[in-house]
Order: C-alpha cells, then structure tokens, then sequence
C-alpha cells in the first residue's frame, strides 16, 4: 500500500521513506520542486521512495494526483505550510489525520495566543492594532514560517519602520500583521508528541537567534538538560498549551521564551521540528521518530508514546549551526568544508543551498546555505563543537544575476 507525502521538510525524507517501507509501505512525495530535496534524494538508497511533480499548490492537480497512487492507505504532512491542505484532503479521502478545523487554529498565532490568554496559560494578549502595541514588541505575520515577517522594534521610530515595510509588500505576509509586546528572555523549544489529547515531551532544544534587525535562527542544540523536576513541570505546561490551542495528535515544534515569570509561548508548529531538529531527535532519543510520523499517518498510537526512551538525555547530544552569506549574492561555493574533519564530534556538513543559486534574503532562513551539526556528552558541549567548526565554514557568493 501506499502512503503519500504532501511536500516535506528538507531533510528527514530519508528516514520518512524507510520508516514506511518498514511499515509495509511504499512512500510517494508530492512535489512541485524536487530540488528542494535535492541532498536527500543525492544520499537516498535507491527504490526506495516514488516522486510525484506535481503543482502541490493547485488541490485540484493534488486530488489527481492522489487518486493514480494505488492502495493509498495514509496522508502524511510535516509542513506548516501545507498543513491545512493535507488535513482537508485526508478528511476528504476518509484517511486518518487531524480535525482540519484544528489546523486552522494552529495556522493563526493570534488566535492561538487569544486562546492561551482565555485559559489562563498567556500573561499578554495581541495589540488591537500593530501601531498600538505596547513597546518593546514583536510584529509578525500570523501564518509566517522560518522566521519570515518577524520585527522586533524598540522605539516608535523602528514601529514606524516595520510597519512601513509590511505595507509596502517587501515581505510576503502568508497570514495577516499583528503585534505582541516583546518576552525577554532565552528562547527554547519543546519537543511533543501526542495521541488523542496525551502529550509526552521528547525534551527540549536551545535557540539560538540572531540580534535585530535580521531575526534569524543562528542554532540549536538538543537535548537541553533540566534542573530536577523541571521536565515534569514543562510536559504539564506544554500539554495544557496544546490541549487550550487543540492540537491533540502527532509531533508538535513548541517554541517559548524562559521569562521571569515562567515559560511563554511563541509559537506552535503542528509538526516535527525543521531543520536538523528531528535529526537530533533520533540520534538522542537512540529511535527513529519518523517511525511515530508513519503510525499516525496510518491511525496507529505511535510507539514513541510508550515505554522509556533509549538515552534520552545521555547522549549523543546533537548541535547545528546554520551557516549564512555575509552578503546577498550567486552562491559559488564554501570554504572550509575540508576542514571540519579536524574537529571533534563526528562533525558533518548538511547543505540547503546549491553552488549557482541566487541568495536574495540573509535575514532569515532563507538565506541559509547549509548547517554544521556535532555530538557530543551534552548539549551545551555538541554546541561549542557545532560553533567552533562553523565558524571555519565561508560561504563564497559571486554577483547577483543581471535580472535578479
């Protein structure tokens, strides 16, 4: 039987592919650009995985696409940007999946932040309007993703800036603008995994983030070691925070500021974490979580809701440090990749980009070019390790295309 994907994440599909095939089945990608996978697919064994191109953006050439594939027996989506799609079509088809209405809560912040703040679980509510947030704030596209449309402004003056740019158009706004006063604080986010309302916490990642006025996501590591009985107080906070937003089944990417006044959230993302997140996960967790995907895809309580985790927080613990131009530019290549054998922690190199192509952002992560991930005992260590080698990473840029 068969069990499609509605685009994935860009890395993981590896572990997607042969989770299913262990499974019993066969997994399809729905694609409307393969490239963005093109390190996957480079290292993939072969047979393993059917490509479907199709426009992932037209439901109709999507519902056609589903009905050629034979004996499809589940829908998976681990985007945020196809999330709504994939769960109208799985309630469509009679596949397992979410309530698509759930995933339209989880598809707006400012309505998952009205909902916490209504149970109890949010000291700060959303501006009335984005001029009239209280100051230090945060403006950011209700539906954004990868830290796009994200502002942090201080004083009226960067207020009136932010404001200016979302209006003119220069950032393509996925939802709508909003505000919420700035959480100060280190950011983190819980690692989830639930099934019909219960919520077991993975663990926890660091974050790292870059100072404004480019909001981008610098590094992580996982998983972050907890004081005694902070574990147990996190899984109860982040579960009440699922089950006030309604999402009460699959992985969840819960993002919080460590304030003084406890955990705040900033986001919820309804899937495994990006980039290398899930990646560390199986390393750490000693099991492949992509296993947990598939189950769910196919209605099944996933493993990983019982029993013990193998080394949970033993190690290896995994770091990755995303690895940006110093300018906008046609990528030509890096220098310093040869090096990052020398380094300790088995480090290894994930490219995102391709020499050739054209790096229009560096303020988010679209204009990241590849990440550098190392191990090691704990998480503060694989980070230093993860730092210290991509630090001998550059990437090389040549001018932009005349056109571009």
């Amino acid at each position: 039987m068969t069990i499609a994907a509605l685009e994935s994440l860009s890395f993981g599909l590896e572990r997607l592919a042969l989770s299913a095939a262990v499974a019993g089945h066969r997994l399809a990608l729905l694609t409307g650009d393969r490239s963005y996978y093109r390190h996957e697919l480079a290292t993939m064994p072969e047979g393993v995985l059917d490509i479907v191109d199709v426009d992932t953006a037209d439901p109709v050439a999507v519902r056609r696409a589903l009905a050629g594939l034979p004996d499809l027996a589940g829908l998976v989506n681990i985007t945020d940007t196809w999330s709504v799609p994939a769960a109208d079509l799985a309630a469509e088809l009679g596949l397992p999946g979410p309530d698509p209405a759930d995933v339209r809560v989880l598809r707006d912040k400012s309505v998952v932040r009205r909902r916490l703040h209504a149970a109890g679980l949010s000291r700060i509510l959303p501006a009335a309007h984005p001029a009239l947030v209280r100051l230090p704030a945060v403006l950011k596209d209700s539906a954004g993703t990868s830290s796009q449309g994200v502002w942090i402004v201080h004083d009226e003056t960067e207020l009136r800036a932010a404001l200016a740019e979302a209006a003119a158009g220069g950032t393509s706004l996925k939802g709508r603008l909003f505000a919420e006063p700035f959480l100060p604080g280190p950011l983190y986010s819980a690692e989830t995994l639930s099934w019909k309302g219960e919520t077991r916490l993975l663990g926890v990642s660091s974050r790292y983030t870059s100072r404004t006025p480019a909001v981008r996501e610098e590094s992580a590591a996982f998983p972050v070691g907890l004081p005694p009985g902070r574990h147990e107080t996190l899984a109860r906070w982040v579960a009440d925070v699922l089950a006030a937003a309604g999402h009460d089944q699959g992985f969840a990417h819960v993002e919080f500021v460590d304030t003084a006044h406890g955990p705040e959230l900033v986001e919820i993302n309804r899937r495994i974490g990006g980039a290398l997140i899930a990646e560390a996960l199986c390393r750490a967790l000693g099991t492949d979580v992509y296993d947990a995907v598939i189950e769910g895809a196919l209605g099944l309580r996933p493993t990983l809701m019982d029993g013990p985790l193998v080394a949970p927080f033993t190690g290896p613990a995994v770091a990755f440090v995303l690895v940006y131009p110093d300018r906008p530019g046609t990528l030509t290549g890096w220098r310093g990749l040869e090096h990052l054998a020398a380094f300790p922690g088995n480090v290894e190199w994930f490219p995102v980009r391709a020499p050739g192509e054209a790096v229009h952002d560096i303020g988010d992560q679209r204009g990241c070019t590849g990440m550098v991930l190392a191990e090691a005992e704990t998480a503060e260590l694989a980070q230093h390790r993860a730092w210290s080698a991509a630090t001998t990473v550059r990437p090389l840029m040549g001018p932009l295309p005349a056109d571009g």
